[in-house]
């Protein structure tokens, strides 16, 4: 066996034009450090919110487009999302690339809490250094086509409103991926892994109850409050939690209750999120979540509709691809700081409390393992359309956690330029890999179709509504 998969590797080797086998792909990601900081930065000063990332997906499309990509805009019904391509014949590679930004939150890039004036968005979950990096490896692949005349085509998938708007899911509804051999994505993170992890499935909707107002001293017999319908589908739904499975995960906020206590508010709105490791248990739960919004709306004389937001598939790991991953990252490292960094992350270290963890983390790279994450993601649906593999990046210090303000800070910093270097490295030589290696790509094509399953079709968790543009506004 061993000698079978030496000799296939020999033939693959010599099989490639001589500039494959010379070509760094790791010193072409680092010449274009300035581009990845550049960018990454400009999008983190952007902080554009899902569905109006109109800066910054018009910046990555000029990048890519000075670089000699053709690039398609507008596709799937979405203003902000976009694909471009190198190249025109042989293996499809697709590298993911994010930059939307998350509402309520603002941070400058100090170590310590510091709001910003009048910024009420940031990118707290890195994707202006997905973004980015994910720019920079793209533009290293197709240096690497062009220089080698390897056949392949390389496109980036400009990928808007993964917070909350699932961008991707309206782009695989499109066929967007059916012609693509294998898809890269990766994102920040507080450690270096690639290893195969999933994710958990997800639909969200607002909940709208609508009353009748009246004065809620003087006439309060004549009214019917709104916020009344959505304490108690809070209330029914809190109690439903006792009586689901271990992976489940139900959450809200109420994004409009009245503005007066004097005045019955004739509508509010609660905002709901649901999740699962299995689709099917979202949607029955769902079912549940939906017939606690109907009594509620019965029991407090009021009425009730919601719109579904976003949904998303559990992620489909595929292990061929994720060791190869893995091996790449090895090969990579993680990331260094200068004394300077150091001196920074030790004083954000500081607010992290019992969750802060040694610094010299960053520099390593986790063990590979399989594992159940419990986030979700729109890269879930694509994983379904064809074989997909990630991995994430120390991009931040470790112990912080995403969604958060430290998050943000060094998402805005050299640390996280670092991170996304380092992931721009990993999936080029990952690409190149399987431009290269077309026995790898036939493994992983094999292992994602029985996944799936012989009848597999593809069916969204959002049904065959349009793009939900205003959910930010």
């Amino acid at each position: 066996m061993r000698k079978t998969a030496f000799l296939l590797t020999v033939a693959a080797l010599a099989a490639q034009p001589a500039f494959a086998q010379t070509f760094d792909a790791v010193e072409a990601v680092d010449a274009q450090y300035d581009r990845t900081e550049r960018v990454a930065r400009q999008l983190w000063e952007w902080a554009e919110v899902g569905y109006q990332e109109t800066k910054s997906s018009g910046l990555l499309q000029s990048e890519l487009e000075a670089n000699g990509f053709t690039v398609q805009e507008r596709v799937a019904g979405i203003p902000t999302a976009f694909v471009a391509e190198y190249g025109s014949e042989g293996p499809v590679i697709a590298i993911l690339g994010e930059f939307d930004a998350l509402p309520g939150l603002s941070q400058s890039v100090s170590p310590l809490r510091e709001a910003v004036a009048g910024k009420h968005a940031v990118h707290a979950c890195g994707h202006n250094l997905f973004g980015a990096g994910s720019l920079t490896a793209a533009i290293a692949v197709k240096q690497w086509l062009q220089e080698t005349g390897t056949p392949g085509r390389i496109r980036f998938y400009g990928t808007p409103a993964e917070e909350g708007g699932s961008g991707k899911v309206y782009m695989t509804r499109a066929g967007l991926f059916d012609d693509v051999d294998v898809a890269i994505h990766w994102h920040a993170d507080d450690e270096n892994s690639a290893a195969a992890q999933t994710s958990l499935a997800n639909r969200s909707a607002k909940f709208r109850f609508r009353g009748r107002s009246a004065h809620a001293a003087g006439a309060p017999e004549q009214g019917r409050s709104a916020l009344d319908g959505v304490e108690a589908m809070n209330m029914m739904v809190n109690m439903m939690r006792e009586h689901t499975t271990m992976d489940s995960r139900i959450h809200y906020v109420i994004t409009e209750g009245g503005t007066a206590p004097n005045v019955i508010p004739d509508f509010a709105e609660v905002f709901y999120y649901v999740r699962h490791s299995d689709t099917a248990e979202v949607e029955a739960m769902w079912k549940r979540l939906e017939a606690a919004a109907k009594g509620a709306a019965m029991g407090t004389g009021t009425e009730v509709e919601w719109e579904i937001i976003h949904g998303n598939n559990p992620l489909l790991v595929n292990e061929t691809l994720a060791k190869m991953m893995d091996a790449k990252l090895r090969r990579v490292g993680g990331v260094d700081y200068t004394a300077e960094e150091l001196a920074w992350a030790e004083q954000l270290s500081t607010t992290l409390g019992d969750a802060a963890e040694p610094l010299t983390g960053a520099a390593q790279v986790q063990p590979y393992e399989t594992s159940l994450g419990y986030g979700s993601t729109d890269v879930g649906d694509v994983s379904w359309a064809t074989p997909t593999v990630g991995l994430r990046t120390a991009t931040w210090v470790p112990g912080t956690s995403a969604h958060s303000w430290q998050s943000a800070a060094a998402s805005g910093t050299t640390i996280g330029f670092k991170g996304a270097q380092v992931a721009a490295k990993a999936m080029t030589l990952a690409s190149i890999e399987l431009y290269t290696n077309p026995e790898l790509r036939t493994q992983a094509r094999a292992e994602f179709d029985a996944a799936r399953g012989e009848g597999y079709e593809y069916r969204s968790l959002l049904g065959d509504r349009d793009p939900p543009l205003d959910f930010r506004k």
